[in-house]
């Protein structure tokens, strides 16, 4: 009787087991899981497999090798735009905000936007965040547990919106969901706790029948730049390269995780930047206003430097500025079995297109308002060999300032019309626009109709 139970515990438990994780892996068969990494001013130039000389990325990288990095992948030119654009799939002067969403901003996304993750969480999704919001938070209707989040752990917009970097009275703090969990906001244990957050759900949501959306919005390497003391001078390449391998510490933390959940084959991974970084940085973050009695402001050194900034490798421009370097990001998509690995594209990709691209795969419905994406994933997994699109429309301060079309890219932001030909010079250093005026004219053409279609103007007519 000993023997036969001992056999039965064998052959049983093991099955039992196995059915548990074969039910758990299938369960979610139809719908992948999903998971955006999105970080904050890192540059074009910050990372080993964009060709960085020393600072060091192995979990990124390999991220990367398992499926596709994209060489031209465009990002709305600031933080703002950037996040809203990747959770609507919609231009940014589009959407009315009634306001800034910074400190002391009033403004929103209004209801009659979707969001990825409303539409995710209607096609059965469970969704959370971690991190950086951004738009809105003076009402609690915008943050982000009311805009399509079952959790949220994180700061309601960029880490320097506090004294003495922004003049506000509006403390900044951390919140969980909709009210505050932390003050002050220990800065230098964001990214850490941002990256349990993320595990925390993931574990969690791994034993449930359900797909999950969870979208970790990194404050780094934005300034002012942190990181704890365990990650300080392991770079070797001051405070910046430590932060950025901060960031690749936590990337391969999420993608253990789900490789030791049994998630990393029905997983989504999409890793960004939201934009270029800030070379042009203002003064007030490299000064501190000291205020006296009176008026009189004192400026005297700060603790950012401004060699805490990224690259944009061999781009020209910034963040803030509509060149590529301000708009063109590092970014890479794992989806195993269905994307094929070490795939290099040059292939136009934006953020737009990973609102639509996400939602399809999920199988959430559009909503009311007409969106600016586009569906890739036949791109992405190998389906159609042609590129998703041949146009991306540049804005800056809700005005058009440049506009690609194919391997043409038209400014039109100084004094005379900038023409680039991106393919053959993708730094932007020589303007062709001289040499080829009928490009000029058919590109200046179709930026009218852009504006014409979303509502604003063209910053410059160039003449």
């Amino acid at each position: 009787m000993k023997k036969l139970l001992l056999l039965l515990c064998v052959v049983f438990i093991p099955a039992f087991f196995f059915s548990r994780c074969t039910k758990r892996a299938a369960s979610n068969g139809d719908k992948p899981n999903i998971v955006i990494l999105f970080v904050d001013d890192m540059g074009y130039g910050d990372l080993q497999c964009y060709g960085n000389p020393t600072i060091r990325t192995p979990n990124i990288d390999r991220l990367e090798q398992q499926g596709i990095r994209f060489t031209s992948y465009e990002a709305a030119p600031w933080c703002e735009p950037s996040r809203a654009e990747l959770m609507t799939g919609r231009y940014y002067p589009r959407i009315k905000f009634g306001g800034d969403t910074g400190a002391n901003g009033k403004g929103g996304l209004p209801d009659n936007e979707l969001t990825l993750a409303q539409g995710l969480k209607e096609a059965g999704y469970a969704t959370g965040m971690a991190g950086k919001w951004h738009l809105g938070y003076d009402q609690k209707k915008f943050l982000p547990t009311n805009k399509g989040f079952d959790s949220w752990l994180g700061l309601p917009y960029s880490n320097d919106y506090k004294p003495p970097y922004f003049p506000t009275d509006i403390p900044l703090v951390m919140y969980r969901d909709t009210t505050v969990a932390e003050y002050p906001v220990d800065q230098d244990s964001l990214t850490v706790k941002y990256t349990s957050e993320a595990i925390r759900f993931i574990r969690k949501q791994s034993q449930k029948n359900k797909p999950f959306f969870f979208y970790l919005a990194y404050n780094m390497p934005h300034l002012p730049i942190h990181t704890t003391k365990e990650f300080l001078g392991k770079s070797g390449t001051g405070l910046y390269g430590d932060v950025v391998e901060t960031i690749d510490w936590s990337v391969g933390q999420v993608l253990k995780t789900l490789h030791d959940e049994g998630l990393s084959d029905n997983t989504i991974v999409f890793f960004a930047s939201d934009n270029g970084p800030w070379l042009n940085a203002p003064p007030r973050m490299f000064n501190i206003p000291k205020h006296p009695e009176g008026d009189n402001w004192e400026l005297r050194g700060a603790g950012n430097k401004h060699w805490y900034i990224g690259s944009p490798g061999p781009l020209r421009g910034s963040k803030h500025t509509t060149y590529e370097g301000g708009t063109r990001v590092p970014a890479m998509i794992r989806w195993p079995g269905h994307i094929k690995p070490d795939r290099v594209s040059d292939a136009l990709v934006t953020n737009l297109d990973i609102f639509q691209t996400f939602l399809k795969a999920g199988g959430g419905k559009d909503g009311k308002l007409p969106v600016d994406g586009y569906d890739v994933m036949p791109f992405l997994t190998g389906k159609t060999d042609k590129d998703p699109r041949s146009e991306y429309a540049y804005f800056l301060s809700r005005k058009l300032e440049a506009l690609r079309v194919g391997r043409w890219k038209l400014r039109l932001a100084d004094k005379h019309p900038q023409l680039f030909e991106l393919q053959r010079d993708p730094s932007e250093r020589y303007n062709v626009a001289e040499e080829n005026p009928d490009v000029v004219r058919q590109l200046r053409e179709q930026m009218q109709k852009v504006a014409n279609d979303v509502g604003v103007g063209i910053v410059n007519n160039g003449e």
